[in-house]
């Protein structure tokens, strides 16, 4: 009878905070607004920026261009989700219109994991071979490795459009799936754990280990003062950090909450972190016009130095070599 009592208690406990996370959700329904206005208005700053004032175009610039173009597009993608979840929620815009607002959301999201992926073995590039970056890569490959990735980022987001659909609720209202519904849900967590490993896990382990890289390259240069170490290191945490706080969340809740429906749990408790990382990975759009267009030129600034630190060393290297022949030759 007790563990019976107990085992009601959590379940209403749970029950209220569920009812309580909804009535939050209810009261902030105007949040992917303000998201979207932040959004607009840095992208939109950044790309004016790397329009009119960045010429000619670096590698870096042109990543941090595209990631601009993809966070500007998922900003747009939010405003339909804002008027959806104002009480009563009820999607009103139709099929197509939920499909592709929906395919969008999905397509941009992992084109800006893609594009801070670039951002970051770019920069790896750059300082952990100098040479090899001043000699080989230049503007059209980063212009070419950016269409690659808006065409991969296209197709892996294309079977959203098979999934996602429109399912009547109560009261007569409609729901926009982002993920499928429940008789096809079985087909679809296949594909949520593609996208969480390869568009989420694939650009996280190639960030870090450039991060790791650029860490461990900068702490062994014995020309970088204390202060510029300390600065690259805190830039290139913060990378991880960021990606950490709103992809990784996102996508490990999505898919257990996709568990969670397969297994017709009535926990709710996955399901109301998940609705939380929903909202927390939105803001990733806000801090991108901040993080990379700002830094973008002086990490190229870094990176030249650096460039040009080694080719410094590598001349006196020379130098020196050339004089002990010399010596060598008026010795014999």
């Amino acid at each position: 009878m007790l563990a019976w009592r107990s085992g009601a208690e959590s379940q209403a406990q749970g029950l209220n905070v569920s009812e309580s996370l909804e009535n939050i959700q209810a009261a902030i329904w105007f949040l992917p607004i303000i998201q979207s206005i932040l959004a607009i208005a840095g992208n939109g700053l950044a790309i004016y920026r790397f329009v009119v004032r960045e010429r000619p175009w670096h590698t870096g610039i042109i990543y941090a261009f595209n990631l601009a173009i993809s966070d500007l597009l998922y900003a747009f993608s939010l405003l339909p989700l804002a008027f959806y979840h104002h009480p009563p929620k009820d999607w009103k815009f139709g099929l197509v219109f939920c499909l592709l607002d929906r395919y969008l959301f999905f397509c941009n999201l992992y084109g800006s994991t893609f594009f801070v992926a670039c951002i970051s073995l770019n920069r790896y590039v750059a300082i952990v071979y100098p040479f090899f970056a001043h000699a080989h890569i230049k503007p059209r490959h980063a212009k070419l490795f950016s269409g690659v990735v808006w065409l991969l980022v296209v197709g892996i987001s294309a079977p959203v459009f098979h999934f996602s659909s429109l399912r009547e609720k109560q009261k007569g209202t409609m729901e926009c799936l982002g993920s499928a519904r429940d008789e096809v849900l079985f087909q679809y967590f296949p594909y949520s754990l593609f996208l969480a490993a390869f568009g989420c896990g694939l650009p996280f382990f190639l960030t870090s280990f450039s991060c790791v890289a650029i860490t461990c390259t900068v702490v062994r240069n014995p020309n970088i003062r204390p202060e510029e170490k300390r600065k690259v290191k805190t830039l290139v945490s913060m990378v991880v950090v960021l990606y950490a706080i709103f992809y990784l969340p996102f996508h490990v809740l999505r898919n257990m909450n996709l568990n969670r429906r397969m297994r017709n749990h009535d926990d709710k408790t996955i399901y109301d972190l998940y609705q939380m990382a929903k909202i927390l990975v939105n803001f990733h759009i806000c801090v991108h016009p901040m993080f990379y267009a700002a830094l973008a030129n002086s990490m190229q600034e870094y990176c030249g130095r650096c460039f040009q630190q080694q080719r410094s060393m590598q001349e006196e290297n020379v130098e020196v070599k050339m004089r002990l022949s010399s010596d060598c030759k008026v010795q014999g």
